[in-house]
């Protein structure tokens, strides 16, 4: 365990496995922490580099003195963390947020990662297409402070997944109680500021085309998963030049949880064609 200092806070971070391994790094979903790749980390560790890390306003790095965050911010810490630890064209491992966060990466450098991993790959939040200035107007942010205030984050994110699974029919965010209980037991440890700054995140970002991307691409999918974030999938899948899809039966969004051996299945088979 170790923290890169930045100039308005510390990212938390972990190194695992073979020193000299080519490296694999995780990057974990919104409102949750590096802890989730439990189960990727044990398989892989035998054979990569393996790196997890706690996005800002996450788990063990916390608050940080940035006033806003964003996608492209989560970027930026992820470009200091590889500066540091001397990474070069790592494999990208992302759920959720994490896979904005490698969508971001990945656009911004065509040739600089070996390969990209999705799980609950999703574009944008809402997963449909808005135009900007509609967007703004649209925004939830004022109803999400109010509910933030008397709910705290955990009940916030509780209304939330009520919401969702009145949409779908489905528990979206796993099948398994014990993972969704610890999902949120993660939720409910992040300030109520730090939860607005994350959602914030994610609702504001505009998402790079990937046209033509050259890098293998992976995205998995839970069959639970809401309708319109699968779509999103495709075409992410259609829109690179190496993209291929996956769905695992009996999981949601968490679908590396969910389904760990599964997913670690799938990962193992992609990553020497990768």
């Amino acid at each position: 365990m170790a923290e890169l200092d930045l100039a308005d806070g510390t990212i938390w971070y972990e190194t695992t496995g073979v020193t000299d391994g080519d490296p694999l790094v995780f990057i974990h979903g919104g409102w949750m922490t590096g802890d989730a790749w439990g189960p990727q980390v044990e398989r892989f560790a035998e054979d990569y580099r393996v790196v997890t890390l706690d996005v800002r306003g996450h788990g063990r790095t916390g608050a940080t003195d940035a006033d806003a965050y964003s996608i492209e911010l989560f970027t930026d810490d992820l470009e200091a963390l590889f500066a540091a630890l001397e990474i070069e064209r790592p494999i990208l491992c992302g759920l959720s947020l994490g896979s904005m966060v490698a969508q971001e990466y990945v656009d911004r450098h065509p040739d600089g990662a070996r390969a990209a991993i999705l799980g609950g790959a999703v574009r944008s939040m809402p997963p449909v297409e808005v135009p900007g200035g509609m967007k703004s107007l649209w925004s939830p942010l004022p109803a999400l402070s109010a509910t933030l205030s008397v709910s705290g984050s955990a009940g916030t994110f509780r209304s939330m997944l009520y919401s969702i699974r009145a949409t779908t029919g489905e528990r979206w965010l796993s099948v398994d109680p014990e993972t969704r209980a610890a999902a949120i037991d993660d939720v409910g440890e992040i300030p109520a500021r730090e939860f607005r700054k994350i959602f914030d995140a994610l609702y504001r970002y505009e998402p790079p085309a990937l046209t033509g991307l050259e890098i293998p691409t992976l995205v998995v999918h839970g069959d639970r998963e809401a309708p319109l974030v699968k779509r999103q999938g495709k075409q992410i899948v259609s829109a690179v030049a190496d993209g291929d899809r996956l769905v695992l039966s009996d999981s949601g969004h968490l679908v590396n949880q969910d389904r760990p051996r599964a997913f670690n299945s799938a990962a193992a088979d992609f990553l020497p064609a990768a």
